[in-house]
């Protein structure tokens, strides 16, 4: 997701579709800069524990969208489902086509926007998201696509930062250096039981969501700071765009964000990064 998209307040903007289309691109190129996989692996436990969540049962279809590197992907065909992944990014699903390689798990991928799946209704038992299509650019077409493609009876499973986690702080202060993209909306509302609600409760039976922490450990908040500005796109473009004298700025405002979250107490970083699995059950 491209950080200037990531600030916007929690209310719904007008957006034309000239200013989504712009935003698209946008993201696009954030997310296919550096190599957001060195980061998504270490969030492997957070696929784990949807795939848990939903109690998923081998045989069942299982889409993944916006599936990155593949975490919930190999979660899921772990437990023997048949599984596609999609993201927009081709260099993402070739990461996780190399960790499912390496696994020797059957995992179909294919290159989809999640504002516009190709695959007919009610097509699978289960949707996924790990920290994906919360970076959609329209949130109510992906909301809507997911629920299309799931089976009546089905279950759509996510896990989305939270606004007041690390993440989700981590936006905003990368908000104050960056302007934000128009018509966004922030990505941190999918972090939020209201939004869901507004998103998907019309077409569900039932929505349960309970607040988890990804801890993440790096050797120092220097550490952190260099992998994520190296590897991860919406950190990486925040300091391509900014001056010298304001990238220092940044700087110094993330490693203070760290130190604010940080409960290591002895050099090294260990900060819990809130965010929200959810399961929606469809009607």
């Amino acid at each position: 997701m491209d950080t200037t998209a990531a600030t916007v307040s929690q209310g719904h903007p007008s957006t034309g579709q000239s200013d989504l289309v712009a935003l698209k691109a946008r993201q696009r190129a954030a997310w296919s800069s550096g190599d957001y996989a060195v980061i998504g692996t270490t969030l492997q436990i957070v696929g784990e524990g949807l795939c848990e969540a939903l109690d998923v049962r081998a045989g069942q279809k299982v889409l993944d969208v916006a599936a990155g590197n593949g975490n919930a992907s190999l979660a899921a065909a772990r437990r023997w489902c048949e599984v596609v992944a999609t993201d927009y990014v081709p260099a993402l699903l070739e990461r996780a086509r190399e960790r499912a390689d390496a696994e020797r798990l059957d995992i179909q991928f294919r290159e989809a926007d999640a504002e516009a799946l190709s695959f007919p209704d009610g097509s699978f038992d289960a949707v996924v998201s790990t920290f994906g299509v919360m970076f959609t650019a329209d949130h109510d077409r992906a909301a809507a696509e997911m629920i299309r493609v799931c089976r009546r009876g089905g279950r759509i499973g996510l896990a989305n930062w939270t606004p007041d986690g690390f993440i989700g702080q981590l936006f905003k202060t990368i908000g104050k250096h960056v302007p934000p993209a128009p018509g966004a909306r922030s990505p941190a509302l999918w972090g939020t039981r209201a939004y869901i609600a507004e998103l998907f409760e019309a077409s569900a039976s039932s929505i349960s969501a309970a607040q988890r922490h990804f801890v993440f450990r790096y050797r120092s908040p220097e550490h952190w700071l260099q992998v994520f500005r190296t590897w991860y796109g919406p950190v990486l473009k925040a300091f391509t765009v900014l001056e010298p004298a304001a990238q220092a700025a940044l700087r110094d405002d993330l490693i203070a964000l760290i130190d604010r979250f940080n409960r290591a107490g002895d050099g090294s970083m260990v900060v819990p990064g809130e965010y929200l699995e959810i399961v929606i059950t469809l009607r």
